[in-house]
């Protein structure tokens, strides 16, 4: 899925989120947290969370494939018509094609502080410069399985938060 391997994508970059992905977050949330899911999948993202205490108060996805208890809405994110549903974040695992994920970096920043996981290689790219002053922490994860089979990526992740205002950055490894 990344840069490193040569396995030939998912159709929109699904990547259902490996619970492995969450622990490292949740310092950085509080108990109770309500978030939002703009890029849902099958939920797994929102199980994970709920599991820990958090509630999301909206799921959607471009393409859904709900599995289990989560209602995901088919919605278009970038495409939003009106203000988001209300919620103290957007916490999701995006598509990691640039166009897309910086589109989303500057539409979700503004809406409420938002935490994205994808590559960690991206912050040493002059692409992402006009996108970290908004970034205000940076939590390294490492390399995770996102096929489920224990295999782990090619590539080191991160979650990235983003605010709304300029920033300095906070890096947790």
């Amino acid at each position: 899925m990344g840069k490193s391997s040569n396995f030939e994508r998912n159709p929109r970059d699904f990547y259902p989120t490996p619970y492995e992905a969450v622990p490292p977050l949740l310092a950085h949330l509080w108990r109770g947290m309500t978030f939002i899911e703009p890029c849902a999948g099958d939920g797994r993202l929102v199980r994970h969370l709920a599991k820990n205490g958090f509630r999301c108060n909206y799921a959607c996805d471009i393409a859904p494939q709900p599995s289990g208890p989560v209602t995901i809405a088919e919605r278009d994110v970038l495409f939003f018509d009106g203000p988001f549903p209300a919620a103290d974040c957007i916490i999701t695992n995006p598509p990691w094609d640039r166009e897309i994920l910086h589109r989303m970096i500057e539409i979700f920043r503004v809406q409420m502080p938002t935490w994205l996981l994808f590559d960690s290689d991206w912050m040493f790219t002059a692409q992402a410069k006009p996108y970290l002053e908004f970034c205000d922490k940076i939590v390294a994860i490492g390399r995770i399985s996102w096929m489920g089979n224990g295999v782990s990526s090619l590539d080191n992740c991160c979650w990235y938060r983003f605010i709304d205002k300029p920033t300095k950055i906070e890096f947790i490894p």
